[in-house]
C-alpha cells in the first residue's frame, strides 16, 4: 500500500499534539491511520534557515519539520498567506494588502519547502497537499523530478475570475492549481469558481464530468466537504456534560436559554454583526431580556496582523456597549473570551446549549456548525442558526439559514429558536445529524484518496 504524504503549512509540536485535539489532525484522522509521512512549518521562527528538517516518528506517522526565519515569516505567512490570499479568498477585497515583496517571499518558502521535502518522497509516494499556504507545492516539486500522484484540497473558499482578478498573480496561483493531479474544494459552488477561472486564465476545457482539460493533461476537479467524526464528539459532549466546568456554567445560567458561538477571532467570521444582532434581538423581543445568555469564545489569532488588533478592540467596545446597555444587576447578556477553551469543554458546553450562532461572513465549511448538531440530545435538542455563506449550509438546509449581513433577520432567528416547539426541533435535528453523520471526516479522507488514488 503507497505511503501517504500530507504537506499543509502547520504541525502542531509533539507536546501540543497530545494535548489539544482539534484542527487539520482530528479531521485527518482516517487518513493517519497508515503509513503517514506529514511535513510542514513547526511553527518556530528562528534567525537562521534549516538546511534539513527535524524528524520526529510516534507509531506509523513521521513528522518533519522545519523552522522559519522572521523575514519568511513575515512575507510568507503574515504577508501574502494571511494578509493578500485570506481576505481574498473570503471577498473581502477592501482588506487585500498586496506587495510584490510578500509574494516573492511565499514563492520562496515554497520553493523551501520543495527543496527540502524532496529528499524525503518515495516513488509510489500518494502527496495530498493543504490549503492556501502551498499552492505552488505540486509544480515545485515536479521540477524536481517528482513524479508521484498530488492532490490539493483547499479548506477555505474559492472565487470567481470577477473577484480573483485583483491579485496581480492570479494567473499563477491558477496555472500552480492546475499542476496538481486532483483539486478538491468544500463545495461545488467553489468548483465552478475554479472551473471559470481556469478557463478565462488558462482557456481550459471543462469536460463533461467537470475536470479540466489543458494541454491534453486531465485535472480532477472535486467537492468533498471535510467533516467530523460524529459519533465520536457525541460521546465527549455527552461526558463532557458531566464534568465539572460544565456544571459550574448550568449552574451559572439559573434556568437561562444557553446560546453558543465559537469561532477564531478572525473578521471573516462576523462577530461584530454577531454582536449588534443580539443587541437588536432585545430591542425588537424584549421578552428575552434576563431570559437568554450568549457565550461567546472568540480564541485569539494572528496578533501580530494589525487588522486583528483592530478586529479584538473593536469587538471589547461592543460587547461592553451590549453589556452596559442591557445588563441587570443579577444578569449579564454577553459572555465574551477571547483566550481558546479545550475541545473536551467545548463539547460540553454545545451540549449544554439551546442555541448555536454560527454566521460567517464567508468560510470554506465551518466544523463547529456539525459539531453542534453532533453534540446535542435527541430527546431535547437545541437549534442551529447558520449562516448560508458557510460551506456547511449547503448540506445543512435544516438549520435556521440566515444572512450574516443582516442583523435583524439574525435577530428574528434567535426569537424563532427560543420559541420553537419541541417537535420542529426535534425533526430539524433528526435530519441535521443524519447528514453530519453520513458527511464524515472519514468520508472526506476515504472520498478525497480514492480519487487521488485513481487519478
Amino acid at each position: 500500500m503507497a505511503r501517504l504524504v500530507i504537506m499543509s503549512n502547520r504541525i502542531a509540536a509533539t507536546k501540543e499534539r497530545q494535548q489539544k485535539a482539534g484542527g487539520l489532525a482530528v479531521t485527518l484522522q482516517e487518513a493517519l491511520k497508515g503509513d503517514v509521512l506529514w511535513f510542514g512549518w513547526s511553527g518556530r521562527v528562528n534567525s537562521k534557515p534549516m538546511e534539513k528538517p527535524d524528524i520526529i516518528s510516534e507509531k506509523r506517522i513521521t513528522y518533519a519539520t522545519i523552522d522559519l526565519t522572521e523575514p519568511e515569516y513575515r512575507h510568507f505567512y503574515v504577508g501574502f498567506s494571511n494578509s493578500t490570499l485570506w481576505p481574498l479568498f473570503h471577498f473581502r477585497l477592501g482588506l487585500v494588502e498586496y506587495l510584490r515583496e510578500d509574494y516573492q517571499g511565499y514563492l520562496a518558502v515554497n520553493e523551501r519547502f520543495a527543496a527540502a521535502a524532496a529528499p524525503l518522497l518515495k516513488e509510489d509516494d500518494l502527496i495530498w497537499v493543504h490549503d492556501y499556504h502551498l499552492i505552488p507545492m505540486a509544480r515545485l516539486l515536479r521540477q524536481r523530478d517528482q513524479a508521484q500522484r498530488i492532490g490539493f484540497f483547499l479548506h477555505i473558499p474559492f472565487t470567481p475570475p470577477e473577484v480573483l482578478e485583483v491579485l496581480p498573480a492570479a494567473a499563477d496561483i491558477v496555472k500552480d492549481l492546475c499542476a496538481y493531479d486532483v483539486v478538491g474544494f468544500q463545495t461545488e459552488i467553489d468548483c465552478r469558481a475554479f472551473r471559470a477561472c481556469a478557463e478565462a486564465y488558462l482557456h481550459a476545457r471543462v469536460t463533461t464530468n467537470g475536470d479540466l482539460l489543458i494541454d491534453n493533461r486531465v485535472i480532477r476537479v472535486i467537492a468533498v466537504p471535510a467533516g467530523i467524526d460524529a459519533a465520536a464528539f457525541a460521546r465527549l459532549s455527552d461526558a463532557s456534560e458531566k464534568s465539572k466546568e460544565a456544571r459550574r456554567l448550568q449552574e451559572s445560567l439559573v434556568g437561562r436559554t444557553l446560546m453558543v458561538g465559537v469561532d477564531r477571532l478572525d473578521y471573516s467570521k462576523g462577530l461584530a454583526n454577531r454582536f449588534e444582532a443580539y443587541s437588536r434581538l432585545f430591542e425588537r423581543f424584549p421578552e428575552h431580556r434576563a431570559k437568554i445568555s450568549y457565550l461567546q469564545i472568540a480564541a485569539r489569532s494572528r496578533e501580530d496582523v494589525l487588522r486583528y488588533q483592530n478586529l479584538k478592540r473593536d469587538l471589547d467596545r461592543l460587547s461592553g456597549k451590549i453589556n452596559g446597555k442591557y445588563a441587570e444587576f443579577d444578569w449579564v447578556p454577553l459572555r465574551y473570551m477571547t483566550r481558546s477553551v479545550p475541545r473536551r469543554l467545548l463539547a460540553g458546553f454545545y451540549r449544554s446549549a439551546r442555541i448555536g450562532l454560527v454566521t460567517p461572513l464567508r468560510d470554506g465549511m465551518n466544523l463547529v456548525a456539525k459539531e453542534f448538531v453532533a453534540a446535542q440530545p435527541d430527546h431535547d435538542p437545541g437549534v442551529l442558526i447558520l449562516s448560508r455563506f458557510a460551506g456547511a449550509a449547503a448540506s445543512l438546509k435544516d438549520a435556521l439559514i440566515v444572512n450574516p449581513y443582516d442583523p435583524d433577520e439574525i435577530a428574528e432567528a434567535i426569537h424563532l429558536a427560543m420559541t420553537m416547539p419541541l417537535a420542529e426541533r426535534q425533526a430539524r435535528h433528526a435530519s441535521l445529524k443524519e447528514v453530519v453523520q453520513q458527511h464524515s471526516a472519514a468520508a472526506w479522507c476515504r472520498d478525497f484518496m480514492d480519487q487521488l488514488a485513481a487519478a
